[in-house]
């Protein structure tokens, strides 16, 4: 099996469960190959060089399985480096609270064995795609029409190497204490203006990230849906709302900074308040691996705690 091993830095006292990882996959007689950074991390400032066979820039293709050595920021910047490639990923947690990555350091010999004897299942999880569209005589002024022929007239204008997020996209006010206003339409019809100091969209995976911590509900990573949270809004009748994943939602925003910021899990660009932001589901997938006996629901116990007597 082609194993590809991404990382990112970390402290010295866990370099035991990186050790213990590529251990086990020389015991595995896996083909190893790393992510270039990670393994300069490794060689330079831990002065430890395991066996590989390559690294994964150039043998991306010929990966079975990626590795994602970390937390969830760590997972994010992997599914970064795979972009459109089908390779199934698997979160390695070397942190503390993970929901991505989700297999402990306890747990790593184990799931390796099941990985190879391929006692494992695959879930796919949609991304958001992003779409700037730049159109600077562009005046809201609440004439929803104008955004229906938006696309037609303008030219359209990627801020991102890598326009998608598998947890949200999260659209911000910059350094101010002034609110932002963001006028919202779902499939071209109207929604709302938020006054606030930004709007989350999140997806399933997403749900338990950001969007959780500005009161967004919980979705099930097998729904088909996406949730618009406001952050800190001036009302409180703005409540977060569920939609179907298939909508597009298309983004207007006024702020008194003329610009704002856009986050594409974590991933920051300020964008000129002149340009419309339309977003939907990407037309791709990422896959990640799962253990058969490790549900979401056991991850929401242990993670969040649910039943806990704090009493206790």
């Amino acid at each position: 099996m082609r194993i590809g091993v991404f990382g990112n830095e970390f402290r010295e006292d866990q370099l035991y469960v990186v050790k213990d990882l590529f251990d086990k996959l020389t015991d595995l007689k896996a083909e190893v190959y790393v992510q270039t950074s990670f393994y300069d991390f490794l060689h330079k400032q831990l002065a430890y060089t395991p066996d590989k066979a390559g690294d994964t820039d150039e043998n991306m293709k010929r990966l079975d399985i990626a590795l994602s050595v970390g937390g969830d920021g760590t997972f994010l910047r992997t599914v970064l480096q795979i972009h459109h490639h089908t390779i199934p990923i698997l979160g390695i947690n070397t942190g503390r609270l993970g929901f991505l990555a989700d297999i402990s350091s306890n747990q790593i010999n184990e799931t390796l064995d099941e990985l190879f004897r391929g006692d494992y299942r695959i879930e796919e999880r949609s991304l958001l795609q992003l779409v700037t569209e730049g159109n600077n005589s562009f005046d809201f002024n609440y004439a929803l029409n104008e955004i229906r022929h938006c696309e037609a007239r303008s030219n359209p204008e990627k801020k991102f190497d890598f326009n998608y997020a598998l947890n949200e996209i999260a659209i911000l006010k910059r350094e101010s204490s002034s609110m932002i206003t963001i006028h919202t339409l779902l499939n071209d019809d109207y929604l709302t203006s938020y006054q606030a100091d930004g709007l989350v969209i999140a997806t399933p995976t997403g749900s338990t990230a950001y969007s959780l911590s500005v009161n967004g509900p919980i979705v099930l990573p097998q729904n088909n849906n996406f949730v618009l949270s406001p952050v800190a809004p001036h009302s409180m009748n703005m409540r977060p709302i569920v939609i179907p994943d298939d909508f597009t939602i298309s983004l207007k925003i006024e702020s008194r900074k003329n610009s704002y910021l856009v986050s594409l899990d974590g991933r920051s660009e300020t964008i000129p308040d002149d340009v419309v932001l339309k977003i939907r589901k990407a037309d791709f997938k990422t896959r990640l691996v799962k253990r058969y006996n490790h549900t979401f629901y056991q991850t929401l116990r242990e993670k969040l705690m649910w039943g806990a007597d704090a009493r206790r």
